[in-house]
């Protein structure tokens, strides 16, 4: 089992909606340089804008693209975005102050329409209760939202990523950032959970890849060693993905809530959440 240390790179961050807003005013304007979770001071004027020691053009600027999120580095701009192998992996922003998702390949990560991606993974770990000392597994990291919400509410988390890209990706993300309190693992969850001690957990949040490409994380081994490192009265979030999804006429949530059965969970379906809620007799 191979832990990982994530290191935040802690640089300005900007997105072509700030740009816009900065575009129509001048003076000393207070704006967030962190997808807004903090502010602070900039000045506008002559066709420039100064954030810390560097000056930027807002002509240059307003080249930046609305589907990217970009970092201020060296006096320039640079996207969070890269390829690595067959995959395009890059931080897509919902609007100009909020947490932005994962794209990769074109898929983005979380729900953006009506709802925040933070939102979305708060309402994963708001079904789970209060999380004040218990013991947390958190399964597919991604930018690290669901983990950081568990780590809010007081629990003790590990989390397992698979793609070390997608955790470099969160390096640069401020919403990200609190992954440096969370135990990270880098592994392939299906391997890594079989090094677990019986009953090492109190709570897992389960948000696999969607089924076409993590098809063993939605199998009957996998979820027999899901009830075997959860404790007795524990209990599992194990999102699904949209509601009433048909694969080849299989309804995914029920199909996992039976082989979830199988295996001695309790379960009832969120189909609001586009989840299974399973407890552990």
């Amino acid at each position: 089992m191979e832990l990982y240390r994530f290191r935040s790179r802690r640089f300005p961050v900007v997105t072509r909606y700030l740009v816009d807003f900065l575009s129509s005013i001048s003076g000393l304007v207070r704006v967030s340089l962190d997808l807004g979770l903090s502010y602070e001071f900039v000045k506008v004027g002559d066709g420039v804008v100064r954030i810390g020691d560097c000056e930027l053009s807002l002509d240059e600027l307003s080249l930046l693209r609305y589907d990217y999120v970009y970092v201020v580095r060296d006096c320039g701009v640079m996207p969070v975005s890269f390829f690595r192998g067959r995959f395009f992996y890059k931080l897509y922003p919902v609007s100009m102050y909020t947490a932005p998702t994962l794209e990769i390949s074109g898929i983005k990560m979380h729900r953006v329409v009506g709802i925040t991606p933070w939102e979305d993974a708060g309402s994963k770990v708001d079904v789970l209760g209060d999380l004040g000392g218990l013991r947390v597994l958190d399964i597919c990291t991604g930018l690290g939202y669901t983990a950081i919400h568990a780590l809010r509410r007081g629990g003790r988390v590990t989390s397992i990523e698979v793609d070390e890209n997608v955790l470099e990706v969160a390096t640069y993300n401020p919403w990200s950032w609190d992954l440096e309190k969370v135990e990270l693992v880098l592994g392939d969850a299906f391997e890594v959970v079989r090094d677990f001690d019986d009953r090492s957990f109190d709570v897992i949040i389960h948000d696999p890849p969607r089924f076409s490409r993590a098809g063993e994380l939605y199998s009957r081994d996998f979820y027999v060693e899901l009830f075997r490192v959860l404790s007795r009265g524990g209990k599992m979030f194990h999102y699904t993905g949209r509601v009433g999804y048909m694969r080849r006429g299989l309804d995914l949530v029920r199909s996992v809530a039976r082989r979830l059965s199988m295996v001695g969970f309790r379960v009832r379906l969120l189909r609001d959440l586009r989840g299974v809620l399973a407890y552990k007799p």
